[in-house]
């Protein structure tokens, strides 16, 4: 990277440094979760307490990197930051709904990091049963340097779920769609039927499911 690009890299990353530290806390934690859209596979949350004192260039909203970079970046977060993922499988999904699930990982991961923050970014959803202190921010993966982290943490770590899934369920093509609807996602599954990831209350406009609570959800699982 030359001298230029390697300047404008660290504002952009320097930026979002600067709108966690506006919040003027010791202990800021930065959430976020990848594959609520999705028609198969949990959705993944991360909560995330990055250190300040060695900042990582690259670190952005994870849809805005491509696989190779969030690998490496992955791999540089995750060997410094203090972090914690949960995977809400898909029937806790046809149970409660996406957006309950993802509030329900959401209070996990924070419960589950080593250090308790003080205050927890959230990207965009409101209303957590914690006792954490959390501001609810409209992309806050764009703009936080703790959030951005935690997207990209999520995503890999779902990614590479769903590419596992793919090797069992090979049909469904898991390991390019990561099992969002794309047309021959959608097609597979009405030559096919659905698998045991196939969240059914996503795919119950595409074909006939036999139940959507085939398994009980276990409070606190």
């Amino acid at each position: 990277m030359s001298g230029a690009r390697q300047e404008i890299a660290l504002n952009k990353v320097m930026r979002l440094v600067e709108f966690d530290k506006s919040y003027n806390v010791n202990t800021l934690c930065g959430v976020d979760e990848a594959g609520r859209g999705p028609l198969a596979g949990p959705v993944c949350v991360c909560a995330c307490i990055m250190p300040y004192d060695d900042i990582i260039i690259g670190i952005d909203d994870s849809k805005k990197l491509n696989e190779k970079k969030r690998e490496m970046l992955y791999e540089q977060i995750t060997a410094v930051a203090d972090y914690c993922v949960v995977m809400v499988d898909r029937r806790v999904i046809d149970s409660i709904n996406i957006l309950q699930a993802t509030k329900q990982g959401m209070v996990k991961a924070i419960s589950g990091l080593k250090v308790k923050p003080e205050l927890a970014v959230i990207d965009a959803v409101k209303k957590l049963a914690t006792d954490v202190k959390y501001d609810s921010v409209v992309k806050a993966d764009a703009k936080s340097y703790c959030v951005a982290a935690a997207s990209i943490i999520a995503k890999v770590t779902r990614d590479r779920y769903m590419r596992e899934l793919d090797k069992k369920y090979p049909q469904y093509g898991f390991a390019g769609n990561k099992g969002y609807g794309t047309a021959e996602h959608i097609s597979a599954l009405k030559v096919h039927g659905y698998c045991p990831e196939h969240r059914r209350t996503f795919i119950k406009n595409f074909v006939e499911v036999d139940r959507y609570d085939d398994l009980p959800i276990i409070s606190g699982e």
